[in-house]
């Protein structure tokens, strides 16, 4: 079985035409430039609206995403479902479909005992064949005690994404309790990257807007050369997340219209419901699109 990718892992926005189709053009633009950036790996998550998807709009996503990236990096696939047979079938589906691994959160609509959970992740592990990555949300938190649990009796458990906050604390905790056992991912869009990295993560899933800075954080951070990835970050990523964090779910406006300015997706469509933005919000997003472009162009 492969092992997980270190490194940076972007969440795939799904680009939509006007009408809500998926644009599969500018998702197929998408995928090279975050690959072209040298990225470990690309994913489909939560971040790629996918609860907004019907299941063949799902389907059709990932089998787009897999044909694309033709193996050119492992691609991760969230299959994560309220109910046992779903996460199932969505998670074999994904696996024929060519994922390389797969990310599932705990069912979590109802209250679920730790006995619960490990059955829900062990009827999905006997029936797969590739790598699991247990994601932990603020909505379904998976302690460490929980986590190596679950690695224990599930062979195809291989690596966490943790998203509880405060995530820099939660990863330190993870790693010290499973050492080895996981491959450790950060998440919340990327926010404390360094902060996890100092703590034993081996990577991140941010959004996919911005590989090559995340790139050049991970490389600098792994030369010994802390400052300058921090230095970096400021100036490159820390605007952008601060914005995208400030209501609702302007962060897929903010990435979508980033990535249109880059010349990589055609329009920035986010499917509804979604947030409306009010003018101030809208020059906010400029001008932290016109910031970045400015500093990239001097560079």
């Amino acid at each position: 079985m492969p092992s997980l990718p270190h490194g940076i892992v972007p969440i795939l926005l799904t680009p939509f035409h006007a009408d809500g189709r998926i644009d599969h053009d500018s998702l197929h633009a998408l995928i090279d430039f975050n690959i072209n950036a040298g990225v470990s790996g690309l994913g489909v998550a939560i971040g790629s609206e996918i609860f907004k998807l019907g299941e063949g709009e799902r389907l059709a996503l990932i089998q787009s995403v897999t044909g694309h990236v033709a193996g050119r990096v492992p691609v991760i696939i969230n299959s994560s479902a309220q109910g046992t047979d779903l996460a199932l079938a969505l998670s074999q589906s994904a696996e024929a479909a060519g994922a390389d691994a797969l990310m599932i959160f705990p069912p979590h609509f109802l209250p679920v005992s730790a006995d619960e959970i490990e059955g829900h992740y062990r009827a999905i592990d006997t029936a797969v064949g590739i790598p699991i990555i247990l994601q932990d949300i603020p909505q379904a938190p998976i302690s460490p005690a929980l986590a190596l649990r679950i690695a224990a009796s599930c062979p195809n458990v291989r690596g966490i994404k943790v998203e509880t906050l405060p995530v820099a604390t939660k990863v330190s905790e993870m790693a010290a309790a499973i050492g080895d056992a996981l491959v450790i991912y950060g998440g919340a869009g990327g926010t404390y990257f360094i902060e996890e990295l100092r703590r034993g993560a081996l990577g991140t899933m941010p959004f996919c807007s911005q590989p090559a800075a995340f790139v050049k954080v991970w490389t600098l951070f792994n030369e010994g050369r802390a400052d300058a990835a921090r230095a970096v970050f400021e100036a490159e990523i820390a605007p952008v997340n601060k914005l995208g964090a400030q209501a609702g779910d302007l962060f897929f406006h903010l990435h979508k219209r980033l990535l249109v300015a880059r010349g990589i997706l055609s329009g920035a469509t986010v499917r509804q419901p979604t947030m409306p933005l009010d003018p101030l919000t809208e020059a906010e997003i400029d001008e932290v699109i016109a910031l970045l472009l400015r500093r990239e162009a001097g560079s």
